[in-house]
């Protein structure tokens, strides 16, 4: 296959992966996220591998960028970027007790707690998920592969219609990003 076939194929498949996503899902993503924003709430993101770079990404837009064009940041926090805690937690305890611990430690009620998981199997994110529906958080997931154990566990599950990770996490991304926009937008109408 000569590329630009490949990159037309590989683009037109990312589309109609988009175009799967239900928008009320992401509507209510955006609601949570303004709810939290306006009230002062904390969002915890974790996610592993490709996934924790994609929530360590949107915690810079969550934060900064609403603080300086919407006038006060989001707190948001993501749960993979402590290595050193991560690391703890892992070798005192196991992988799978990762992020429950530090869910425990900062959700609250009315908190916003957001999975992301490619396979939707990744356990230390359903025990995240799980630590934060027994906090009283609002728990929204991201996943692929037919959601696996994420779309039951999360109080809201985005699944891409996918087998293939790049893809899934592809949009993911977009997701994310399309969240933290319109989240912007609706704060600066509130203002």
């Amino acid at each position: 296959m000569e590329t630009s076939e490949f990159v037309g194929r590989y683009l037109d498949d990312v589309k109609r992966l988009c175009d799967a996503i239900d928008a009320q899902e992401v509507t209510a993503l955006v609601d949570a996220l303004l709810e939290a924003w306006q009230n002062g709430r904390r969002v915890l993101f974790m996610g592993n591998g490709g996934s924790s770079s994609s929530v360590s990404h949107i915690v810079n837009d969550m934060q900064k960028n609403l603080a300086l064009e919407a006038g006060k940041p989001l707190r948001a926090l993501c749960l993979s970027d402590n290595t050193a805690l991560l690391m703890a937690w892992a070798n005192d305890t196991e992988w799978n007790n990762i992020f429950a611990p530090q869910v425990e430690c900062w959700a609250e009620s009315g908190d916003v707690v957001i999975g992301v998981s490619g396979s939707g199997n990744s356990m230390n994110v359903i025990n995240g998920i799980m630590a934060a529906n027994n906090a009283g958080a609002k728990t929204f997931g991201m996943a692929g592969m037919g959601g696996g154990k994420l779309k039951t566990t999360a109080h809201q599950c985005m699944v891409v219609p996918s087998d293939n990770m790049q893809r899934i996490e592809d949009v993911h991304m977009i997701l994310l990003h399309l969240a933290f926009a319109s989240l912007l937008d609706r704060a600066k109408e509130a203002q």
